[in-house]
């Protein structure tokens, strides 16, 4: 069996797609490295890219693409809804299969300092990756964004980076780390007031009193009011939780739910938990999802004797 690590890096850049294809580009040239899925947003400013592969791979075009990034875009020129302090914002890995999440630490932090030394760009590590319980949390090394972390980076001890110089250049810092597979969802209201947006946020996300597993901001997005969230065991708090309390807060303020949305890639149990609990379905198996019994017997009916080629 191959082994397959996710990396799922965010760029600061959402509006030129000339850009975003050349740094895809750098990356897809590496052996191994498939690029399974590029969302870009404008009003964020921002681009996720999803990437399987073996985990030497996947550390060879997650550098690619950041030391791209870093010559094509511009931090002190750089605006955008969504929160950030570097050209790559974020480089995760998630083990995947025949990888543990020890091995994405390991990769997490031979990144890390690669970056720093041959790039130059300070590296903050995160999630299972972080050197201190303090960086664990992507939204706390981020704070203030790009702008105030160029301000404190090196006069600040508890600002100091993991790996790279303490010291800004136009292309910000990098956070790598490791995690397990997470949604990023959207959700939109029929409104916009971005008060509203940020009141349903803080009611929704845990750290300040709402559900386990569950990060959110309140963003104003081509006009409209948005719930940004990541969600990061949808196991234990399923999507159409979150929906619902969503809608149930978007009530209280006498507005509703138009629309929503998953960046990147979702796990396809999250869907079928979705699909359960809207549509009541009652003893639903993934069995019967037909893609499913097709990748597990073959369309002969046969087991698929390719199935661990990747």
């Amino acid at each position: 069996m191959i082994p397959i690590v996710e990396c799922v890096p965010n760029f600061s850049e959402g509006r030129r797609p000339e850009v975003v294809d050349l740094i895809v580009a750098a990356m897809a040239e590496v052996a191994g490295a498939r690029v399974l899925n590029v969302q870009s947003d404008p009003d964020h400013n921002r681009s996720v890219v999803t990437l399987i592969g073996p985990p030497e791979s996947m550390v060879e075009a997650a550098f690619r693409g950041i030391a791209r990034a870093a010559a094509l875009i511009d931090m002190n020129r750089h605006q955008g809804a969504h929160p950030r302090i570097g050209a790559t914002d974020v480089v995760p890995f998630v083990p995947l299969r025949g990888v543990t999440m020890s091995d994405c630490v390991a990769l997490a932090r031979r990144l890390g300092e690669r970056v720093g030394s041959e790039l130059g760009i300070p590296v903050y590590l995160y999630e299972a990756a972080a050197t201190r319980p303090d960086r664990r949390d992507l939204a706390e090394i981020r704070r203030g964004e790009y702008e105030r972390l160029k301000e404190e980076i090196a006069t600040h001890p508890d600002r100091f980076p993991d790996f790279g110089p303490a010291v800004m250049g136009p292309a910000g810092a990098t956070v790598i780390g490791a995690r397990p597979p997470l949604i990023a969802f959207n959700v939109y209201l029929n409104s916009s007031d971005l008060s509203i947006a940020r009141a349903i946020a803080k009611a929704v996300r845990h750290s300040s009193g709402g559900l386990r597993f569950v990060k959110a901001i309140g963003l104003l997005v081509g006009g409209q009011a948005q719930v940004s969230m990541n969600l990061t065991d949808y196991q234990q708090t399923p999507i159409h939780r979150v929906m619902e309390l969503i809608r149930t807060e978007a009530a209280h303020h006498g507005l509703s739910v138009t629309r929503s949305e998953i960046v990147g890639l979702v796990p396809l149990e999250a869907l079928v938990q979705a699909a359960r609990f809207y549509l009541q379905l009652h003893d639903f198996s993934p069995d019967q999802i037909l893609e499913n019994w097709l990748l597990e017997n073959g369309p002969t009916g046969e087991e698929d004797s390719n199935a661990d080629l990747g």
